[in-house]
């Protein structure tokens, strides 16, 4: 542990030299535009580019003391505003998940077959498959309630959330967990004799798609779409979408003039 010690350990004057290689402020007229652009490409959204932008040089300057100069800065800072985009989009569709998965809950006419969730979870494979589908906020909190033991307050105090907080992804988790466990049931049956599970197989049509995959594993693919009832419609979807994308590249997207000017402002010289 001492060498990891000492690799994250950062001297004054390393930290001095790191901020001096690395003005964000002087680099802020330059980078910006680009950093926007590459920002619009992901999100589609001006507003959101630009927030996406001004988050990504607060998250630099945050982070300067541990830039090495073992990339260009732009490549670094391209590499913080793509994590950051991950990040909002993961967050957003978390949420519309859980969202979904209520929504379903409050119609009178929901229902599940009790037999089919509860011979699931007698298997640990399957209880497991269906855990590891729910958000990590609520699995967190059935995982350390039901499994653990955890007390709401103690999962609350954890999380650094109130306590109906807590009280609201328990429920929720364990309404997904039930949703889950069913649907899981049904793909089964319809799966029955199909090769490849359908992550297995959806996982490997990127790489179909562009001809890479070994000759035994296109094969099984091949033989999957061939009977799986859900994965053919995805498959043609994804061919489609990726021959409409190249008309989107917009290069002559608009950058907001002053930018640059506000983001430099923020920044210390």
């Amino acid at each position: 542990m001492p060498a990891l010690a000492n690799q994250e350990r950062v001297s004054p004057s390393a930290e001095g030299d790191a901020r001096e290689r690395l003005d964000l402020a002087a680099l802020a007229p330059s980078l910006a535009p680009r950093l926007y652009r590459f920002a619009r490409s992901l999100t589609r959204d001006d507003a959101s580019a630009e927030d996406l932008v001004q988050e990504t040089f607060a998250r630099a300057l945050e982070r300067s003391a541990s830039y090495r100069g073992d990339a260009p800065p732009e490549a670094w800072l391209r590499r913080i505003l793509h994590n950051l985009a991950v990040d909002r989009m993961r967050r957003s569709e978390r949420e519309t998940l859980v969202e979904e998965v209520e929504e379903r809950w409050r119609d009178d006419a929901y229902t599940v077959d009790p037999a089919v969730v509860a011979v699931r979870t007698e298997t640990r494979q399957e209880l497991e498959d269906a855990l590891v589908h729910l958000p990590f906020d609520q699995r967190a909190a059935v995982v350390l309630h039901d499994v653990e033991g955890w007390t709401v307050k103690e999962i609350a105090d954890a999380a650094g959330i109130g306590l109906p907080a807590a009280k609201q992804r328990l429920r929720r988790g364990r309404m997904m967990l039930v949703s889950q466990l069913a649907r899981g049931a049904e793909r089964r049956e319809a799966l029955a004799g199909v090769p490849l599970r359908c992550w297995d197989a959806r996982r490997l049509v990127s790489d179909y798609l562009d001809g890479e995959l070994p000759a035994d594993a296109r094969t099984a693919l091949e033989r999957h779409l061939e009977a799986c009832p859900t994965c053919p419609p995805l498959y043609t979807s994804l061919v489609g979408v990726r021959e409409a994308l190249g008309a989107l590249r917009d290069p002559d997207s608009v950058v907001p003039p002053d930018l640059a000017a506000r983001i430099a402002e923020r920044l210390p010289r």
